[in-house]
C-alpha cells in the first residue's frame, strides 16, 4: 500500500511538471512561432498553447509598434555643408515568422539601415532643401527602409528627422541672410507707400489748382494745428513770389500816389488818394501770401 501511494504520487508530480512545460500563454500582442525539432511548423495565435515539452519551442513575437532613435550623424550636403541630423523611426512586425527565422536581430539591423539611409538621403539634397522639405527626406528614408525591411517581416510606420545642427558660421550667415531680405521687403513697402502717396499729392495738388482758396484754407488749417502745441517760434511758409510781385505793386503805387500829392500841394489842389486807398484795400486781401511768423 505504502509502495502505490509512491507510485500514485509520482505519477501526479511528473504530470504537473509536464502540464507546467505545456503549457504556453501568449499576449494579445503577440504572436508564437513554434518550432518542432527544429522546424517552424506554425504561428500559434493570442490565447492559451499547448506544446510537447522538450520537443517543441515556442518563441513569442511582439506586433507592437516600436519607436527607435537614430542617433545624430555627421553628413555632408550637395552643396558641401556639413551638418549633424538625427532622426528616429517608428516600425512593427508584421510577419512574426520571418522576422524570427530570415533575420537574427531585427532591431539591430534595422538600426543600422535606418543610419545609412538617413546619409544617403540627406547627402542628394542641399542644405536649403534639407530645411524646408523635411516630408519629401522622410518619405524618400521610410521607402528605402520598407524595400529592404518588408523581406524582414518589419513595416517601417514613419520615419522623422529630429534634430539638425549646423556649424556657428552657418547660422551667423544665415542670420544676416534673413536680415537683409527683411530689409528689402521693408524698403519695398516704404516704396509702395511713398508712390501712393505721391499720386494722392497729385490729386490733392489738381484739386488746389482748380480752387485756389482751398491752399489758403489749408495753410489756416495747419497753422491752427501749429498752435496746439505751444510753440514759442513757428516759421510757416506761404507762397513767396506771389507775395514779393504784390509788395512790389504796392510799393510802386504808393510811389505814385505820393508824387501826385505833392504836385497838388505845389499846385496847391486837393490830392486824391483813392488809389492809395484801394492799394491799401488790395494789400490787405494778400495778406495771406506772405511768409508767416507766429510767436508763441
Amino acid at each position: 500500500m505504502n509502495a502505490l501511494t509512491v507510485v500514485v504520487i509520482l505519477v501526479v508530480v511528473v504530470m504537473l511538471i509536464v502540464a507546467a512545460l505545456s503549457i504556453r500563454v501568449v499576449f494579445q500582442y503577440q504572436r508564437g512561432v513554434l518550432f518542432r525539432l527544429g522546424r517552424v511548423v506554425a504561428v500559434r495565435q493570442p490565447g492559451l498553447n499547448f506544446i510537447i515539452p522538450v520537443i517543441d519551442e515556442l518563441k513569442r513575437v511582439s506586433m507592437r509598434i516600436v519607436t527607435m532613435p537614430i542617433q545624430s550623424q555627421g553628413i555632408i550636403t550637395r552643396d558641401n555643408v556639413s551638418v549633424d541630423i538625427s532622426a528616429v523611426a517608428y516600425f512593427r512586425v508584421i510577419d512574426a515568422q520571418k522576422s524570427v527565422v530570415v533575420i537574427e536581430n531585427v532591431y539591430a539591423a534595422i538600426d543600422q539601415i535606418a543610419q545609412t539611409t538617413l546619409r544617403k538621403v540627406v547627402g542628394q539634397h542641399t542644405l536649403d532643401q534639407t530645411l524646408s522639405e523635411t516630408d519629401a527626406i522622410n518619405a524618400d528614408i521610410r521607402t528605402i527602409l520598407d524595400t529592404t525591411t518588408l523581406e524582414w517581416g518589419v513595416e517601417v510606420t514613419l520615419v522623422e528627422l529630429k534634430d539638425i545642427q549646423l556649424p556657428d558660421g552657418m547660422k551667423r550667415a544665415m542670420a544676416r541672410q534673413a536680415e537683409a531680405e527683411r530689409e528689402k521687403r521693408a524698403k519695398i513697402i516704404a516704396a509702395e507707400g511713398e508712390s501712393l502717396a505721391a499720386a494722392a499729392l497729385g490729386e490733392a495738388s489738381d484739386t488746389m489748382v482748380a480752387h485756389p482758396l482751398a491752399l489758403q484754407l489749408r495753410n489756416l488749417q495747419t497753422l491752427v494745428e501749429l498752435g496746439v502745441d505751444k510753440n514759442t517760434t513757428v516759421v510757416f511758409p506761404a507762397p513767396l513770389m506771389s507775395a514779393i510781385s504784390d509788395i512790389g505793386g504796392f510799393f510802386a503805387r504808393e510811389t505814385a500816389a505820393a508824387s501826385t500829392t505833392g504836385q497838388a500841394s505845389a499846385t496847391g489842389s486837393t490830392p486824391t488818394v483813392d488809389g492809395a486807398v484801394d492799394s491799401s484795400h488790395e494789400w490787405s486781401m494778400n495778406q495771406s501770401a506772405v511768409p508767416t511768423k507766429v510767436t508763441g
